[in-house]
């Protein structure tokens, strides 16, 4: 089996989506694939790589209809350039999607089928939104066959989908509180607004140039969710976000957002060969299914399989980014790991950064690869719950490089 290697690391700012008022998202007049394609050249110049090298192009949506389909990742590839002869694939986790496209380009590498694989993930929620009139009008369907077991009977379809619901469900099932939660968002967002103002986010975010509602072209370079001023006060005021009298609000959840990411994988050789010293090996996967109805639990069997499949064990990995689509999905997770919580998302995490759904999994990984180099760290893992009962995780090895 072939190392691989991660040679570069690209995403774009997440934009605070607003799919009631389009006007409101910065990136409102950008399709997602748009976003995607401006990130390519970008990559493909910092990674030495010529684009005709490119053995396989995998894109990542959690929704992939309407202006999100990408006909098997074709429209993203030729929106940006990239020769007709590089081929190209969809792939859709859920939440997972982007961090299952790095398994795959993993697996391409690793077995010799690829030297070289790009990954994009890419998700605009404001321009195709989750739920709502994306079901009524036909452009999601799921399979009712799903939820027709005996302990699902009583969840209609459009309740399965929602995952907030799920997240309370979790959270009843552990020992947490309220309070817990909006603590743990109050942490993300002052380390998020931290990492930001000391710079952190600027080696791994492209500006793009945006036009807005009124004509007027915006510089976008950092997320727009991330709250720096926000009190533990302002959080415990929220109204529950799903339903009456649960805990799950908006405070204690990821934001709708807007974005794309992108990375580049090699083999070990092909990085020596171009000079480039890596950001991270990539040393393990691990993919997990779960009760569909606490989908959140899924991170914890897929950490468990990517880090018997590396060896090691919780105590080893020196710093984790687990997504927070909600806050109890971090902490379920350093709950039932037993994880140090000073190790987990030490740049903030999903709740304020944002969860661009495609996009969240290169985010999570490449990020963490970045703190593994800052910090002089040895290992990291990060790990995503997925809608539908799903975890996904990676660990990855920041090495010394002596090309």
């Amino acid at each position: 089996m072939k190392e691989v290697v991660i040679t570069g690391y690209l995403r774009t700012a997440q934009t605070r989506s607003r799919p009631s008022d389009p006007s409101r998202d910065l990136f409102g007049k950008l399709r997602a694939e748009e976003l995607l394609a401006l990130l390519i050249p970008e990559l493909i110049k910092r990674t030495r790589v010529e684009p005709h090298e490119i053995d396989d192009f995998i894109v990542a949506c959690a929704t992939g209809v309407g202006e999100q389909w990408t006909y098997g990742g074709r429209f993203p590839l030729f929106l940006a350039n990239l020769p007709e002869t590089v081929p190209s694939k969809f792939v859709d986790q859920q939440c997972g999607s982007s961090m299952a496209g790095i398994h795959v380009g993993f697996m391409e590498i690793a077995t010799g089928n690829a030297e070289v694989v790009m990954i994009g993930g890419m998700e605009h929620m404001t321009r195709v939104p989750m739920g709502g009139d994306t079901i009524s009008k036909g452009l999601l369907a799921p399979n009712p066959a799903l939820f027709m077991k005996p302990e699902y009977k009583h969840w209609d379809m459009l309740t399965a989908l929602s995952m907030g619901l799920t997240a309370q469900k979790l959270f009843s099932q552990t020992g947490f509180t309220r309070q817990d939660m909006d603590e743990w968002a109050l942490r993300s967002h002052q380390l998020a607004a931290k990492a930001r103002d000391q710079g952190f986010f600027d080696g791994e975010i492209l500006p793009i140039e945006a036009e807005q509602a009124d004509g007027n072209v915006k510089t976008v370079s950092s997320d727009q969710s991330v709250w720096g001023d926000t009190t533990l006060e302002g959080l415990s005021s929220l109204k529950p976000a799903f339903q009456a009298g649960h805990e799950i609000t908006a405070g204690n959840s990821s934001p709708l957002n807007a974005g794309a990411t992108s990375m580049m994988l090699m083999s070990k050789e092909a990085a020596r060969l171009r000079g480039i010293r890596p950001l991270a090996t990539v040393r393990s996967i691990g993919f997990a299914g779960v009760d569909p109805t606490i989908m959140g639990a899924g991170p914890v069997p897929a950490s468990k399989k990517a880090l018997a499949k590396a060896g090691l064990t919780v105590s080893d990995v020196d710093f984790w980014e687990i997504n927070e689509a909600f806050a109890i999905v971090a902490l379920n997770c350093i709950q039932e790991l037993g994880i140090d919580p000073e190790k987990v998302n030490v740049m903030g995490g999903g709740t304020a950064i944002g969860h661009a759904l495609g996009a969240t999994g290169v985010r999570l990984v490449g990020t963490l690869a970045r703190i593994l180099d800052l910090k002089e760290a040895r290992y990291g893992c990060a790990n995503a719950c997925v809608g539908g009962g799903q975890g996904v995780a990676t660990i990855i090895e920041r090495e010394a490089y002596d090309w």
